[in-house]
Formats: structure tokens, C-alpha cells, sequence
């Protein structure tokens, strides 16, 4: 049973949809904010990994067909954007100017986070691109001296976080304009605080994919700058 687990590539597969199709299903019943579904696959798939003694590296080769479809995936994201392009001509300065500063903002917490723990130089790295798509994420890290797999995981976590905690964060800001709303969750927490915004409304998920797509791209520009300080 364990050899077949460890060389069936359909099985990884089957594994990460089915864990998913549970927390989906979970959050669906429950409507619980932190019944989230990627966390509970996550933490499914990692019991079922532990408890088959499944070998990560064939479990991550296995599932890399997910991976390459994480950047179509992001790319469709520019389909509601294109629906509220009205939207995006009539505030684009602010959108522009929220979105630098938010990316801005995030970096400097990394690194006056960095230098308060003593982190080494690696982890600093990994930590940069916490705010932006898994696939640009992970080139970061690794091109300047980052840990990717750490990358990866602090980057899923900030997403749950933002989806988790969106709602309540522009609750207790009083956040109610939806272009605002939208650049502030794809700034700070990519893909998975998307989701959540196409949840709140139609200009909501329009801004935040926007602000996915702005935000991975002023990180690069940035990148190599702030590499050099930490």
C-alpha cells in the first residue's frame, strides 16, 4: 500500500483536490471565517503525508501539474478588472499610490522584523515576498539566496490570514469604500485575500486582482534593493 502511495502521482493529486473538497465543504456548513478551506487541506494533507511516511519530495514532484496552474489561474483574475475598468480609470492615482505604499509598508515590516529577531539573511529573503503570488515568490527567493520552501509557506499563511480576517480588519478600520477595500486586500494578501474580495463584491475582486498583479510587479522593481539591506 505504502509503495503504491509513493509512486502514484494520481494519488497526490487526488489527495490535495479531495483534502480541498473537504474544507470547501467544511466552510460551506459551517460559514466559520477560520474554516477555511486551503487551511484545512493543508493540515489534511500534511496528517495523511505523516501518517503514510509519503516522501515530500515525490509528493511535491506529483502535484506540480497544481502548481502550473496556480499562474492561468492568476492571469483569469484580469477578467473582473476588465469588467470595471470604469472604475480603474476614474481612481487609478489612488489605486497606483495605495498600492505602492502598501507594498512599501510591507516591506519594511519584514525587515524591522528581520533585524528585532535576529533573523539570519536567508530568512530575511524568504520572508520579503510574503505579500505576493506563490510563483513570483518563490523565483525571489530563490534568485537572491531565500529559503523557497519557507517562502511558500509564509506566503499561504499571510493568504489564510487575509481571507481569514479581512472582513473584521475593515470593520475595525471603518474601510467602506470598495475600491479601497479591494486595494488593500490584494495588496497585502494576494490570491487567497481575492477570494474573499470577489465574496464582498463585483469592484471589490476587480481592485484586489488589480492590485495582485501591481503589487508582484513594484516587489521585483524593489526586490534587490531591499535584499541588500537585511
Amino acid at each position: 500500500m505504502i509503495q503504491f502511495i509513493n509512486d502514484s502521482n494520481f494519488f497526490y493529486v487526488f489527495l490535495t483536490i479531495f483534502t480541498y473538497q473537504i474544507g470547501f465543504f467544511l466552510k460551506n456548513k459551517f460559514k466559520y471565517a477560520f474554516v477555511n478551506p486551503l487551511l484545512i487541506s493543508t493540515l489534511l494533507t500534511i496528517g495523511v503525508i505523516l501518517f503514510f511516511g509519503i516522501d515530500l519530495e515525490k509528493y511535491q514532484a506529483g502535484t506540480k501539474i497544481i502548481s502550473f496552474l496556480l499562474t492561468p489561474a492568476t492571469v483569469c483574475l484580469a477578467i473582473p478588472l476588465y469588467e470595471q475598468f470604469e472604475k480603474l480609470k476614474q481612481n487609478w492615482l489612488a489605486i497606483i499610490l495605495g498600492i505602492f505604499s502598501g507594498c512599501i509598508t510591507c516591506m519594511f515590516y519584514v525587515l524591522g522584523f528581520s533585524i528585532a529577531f535576529k533573523l539570519t539573511h536567508p530568512e530575511y529573503i524568504a520572508l520579503l515576498p510574503k505579500s505576493i503570488t506563490t510563483p513570483i515568490g518563490m523565483v525571489l527567493s530563490e534568485q537572491f539566496g531565500g529559503i523557497p520552501s519557507l517562502t511558500v509557506g509564509v506566503i499561504v499563511i499571510t493568504g489564510i490570514t487575509g481571507n481569514i480576517f479581512t472582513e473584521t480588519v475593515l470593520k475595525l478600520f471603518k474601510i467602506t469604500h470598495p475600491v479601497a477595500k479591494g486595494v488593500a486586500i490584494g495588496t497585502s494578501s494576494h490570491a487567497m485575500g481575492t477570494a474573499k474580495a470577489m465574496e464582498i463584491g463585483e469592484v471589490e475582486g476587480a481592485m484586489s486582482s488589480l492590485s495582485i498583479a501591481v503589487t508582484g510587479i513594484m516587489t521585483v522593481i524593489l526586490f534587490s534593493f531591499f535584499a541588500k539591506l537585511g
